[in-house]
């Protein structure tokens, strides 16, 4: 099956101004009467998706975030209130309560981004949890006192119901609006990418069936799945159909949580499974943090190495020198080698001879050097050594056998002989007081003046420094 397109549309714009007001309208009214449907007893609602609903649009879209478009989501509350109850003065508080909750977080959310200095998107799962209870316990402040009018019940168990339920929905419908976004086209349906919301599914019905207050946790390894398999929009998605089908099917009780005794049998058949299923829960992300480690590893990897020639990158290098520990007497040669005339390799083999030979001779002077120094590929045909010597003739002594195994190496490319040659230039020094990279560095300037001087002298040569004071300006090619 192939993939739908799916054309674009902006339900908000900061260009347009009547456009926003209206959809702010009908949203909050939409919203207002789900959960007026959803009110237990003609009073306080069961599941109030409203301000959460409200606060993430106001949060994710920052210049929504004047007094007039607040007016307007107040306003549409008190007319929905107008027109369906008899609630009177008491709307004008319950209602202030919901955008008590609706600004808090916006302004919450807005602060983050300002101080970050980025655009709106998805926040941080964890503030996103702090500004939902904070909010909360300020709208459940204002709302408890309002509902005392309508409501027989006393402030405390008023203020419980409103904190629960605006903390509740909030943690479970922020994530989702606020990284909602449509696709550019539906893809084809691939089953086995469906199997975590079936499972999904499967545990809700599990959690009916089964019941008991352990029955709640069924969905939550369902749910960690689906974590791990789809992007975050959908996660979100997903999580807050849960939790709030999970809401109501308890308040009907389709999912019985009522206990008669402390050790039934069904009783305590629900507390194992739901003992179960929060042991696993943990496992399976371990086990997710394991593979994402393991592929952190393999990035790492990758970076540090080339890829092509199997020794260090230059990234690499200069990460295993960091590691390395020297002593202030320590003497570091760098030697910096390039493959002479390698171009016409590559004119006259091509480039796939070219990447033969570069893997090749990268073997040879990993081999030649072995535990004395390090190996990595500049670029190109260009290659640096960082070694430990004694003093600098040991290090030139090195480089003349890295020179000479070269010259005398027969590349072997589709059965015929293929030979090339190196330029060296090393730079020698001691490390001081000094970081080795700093060191480092100083040398590979050195060395690099030094391979020009090879090259110049006809190439197939080691030059340095010291042998160049004592007036030999290179070695004699065999």
């Amino acid at each position: 099956m192939r993939s739908i397109s799916v054309p674009r549309f902006t339900v908000f714009s900061e260009a347009h101004a009547l456009r926003n007001a209206f959809f702010l309208f009908v949203i909050t009214t939409l919203f207002y009467a789900v959960g007026a449907m959803l009110r237990l007893v003609q009073e306080l609602s069961l599941f109030w998706p409203l301000n959460a609903v409200m606060a993430a649009i106001f949060a994710r879209y920052v210049w929504l975030n004047r007094w007039h478009y607040y007016a307007i989501c107040y306003g549409a509350m008190l007319l929905f209130d107008v027109m369906t109850t008899q609630w009177g003065l008491a709307s004008l508080v319950i209602n202030a309560s919901n955008m008590v909750f609706i600004v808090m977080v916006a302004q919450l959310v807005m602060r983050d981004k300002r101080q970050a200095g980025t655009e709106p998107g998805p926040m941080n799962a964890l503030r996103l949890f702090y500004y939902c209870l904070i909010s909360a316990v300020f709208c459940a402040l204002l709302g408890a006192l309002g509902s005392e009018g309508i409501d027989r019940q006393s402030f405390m168990p008023l203020f419980a119901d409103w904190f629960s339920e605006q903390f509740s929905t909030g943690v479970l419908i922020l994530p989702c609006v606020m990284t909602m976004t449509l696709p550019h086209e539906i893809p084809r349906i691939r089953w086995n990418l469906l199997l975590p919301a079936l499972t999904l599914v499967l545990s809700v019905v599990a959690a009916i069936a089964v019941g008991g207050a352990g029955s709640l946790a069924f969905p939550l390894p369902a749910l960690i799945w689906c974590a791990i398999r789809y992007p975050l929009p959908v996660t979100c998605a997903l999580t807050l159909v849960t939790g709030a089908s999970e809401i109501i099917l308890v308040a009907n009780s389709i999912i019985n949580l009522a206990v008669s005794g402390p050790l039934q049998t069904p009783q305590l058949f629900s507390t194992r499974l739901g003992i179960a299923t929060l042991a696993i829960s943990p496992v399976i992300v371990a086990t997710s943090v394991a593979a994402i480690n393991n592929l952190i590893r393999q990035v790492s990897l990758r970076a540090d190495f080339d890829f092509l020639t199997r020794v260090y990158s230059r990234s690499g290098l200069y990460e295993a020198l960091k590691n390395q520990s020297g002593s202030a007497g320590q003497h570091l040669t760098v030697m910096l080698l390039d493959i002479d005339f390698f171009k016409s390799v590559n004119d006259n083999y091509g480039h796939e001879c070219g990447d033969y030979v570069l893997a090749a001779f990268a073997r040879q002077v990993h081999d030649a050097v072995g535990d004395e120094g390090l190996v990595a590929r500049m670029g190109g045909e260009e290659f640096v050594i960082a070694a430990r010597t004694d003093n600098p003739l040991n290090g030139f002594h090195l480089a003349e056998k890295i020179r000479l195994r070269i010259e005398s190496y027969v590349f072997q490319w589709r059965q015929q002989p293929l030979r090339v040659t190196v330029s060296i230039g090393t730079g020698n020094g001691t490390q001081g007081d000094r970081a080795v990279i700093d060191v480092f560095n100083e040398l590979l300037v050195e060395a690099d003046e030094y391979l020009y001087r090879a090259k110049k002298a006809g190439r197939n040569k080691t030059c340095a420094r010291h042998l160049a004071e004592e007036g030999v300006l290179n070695s004699v090619a065999s």
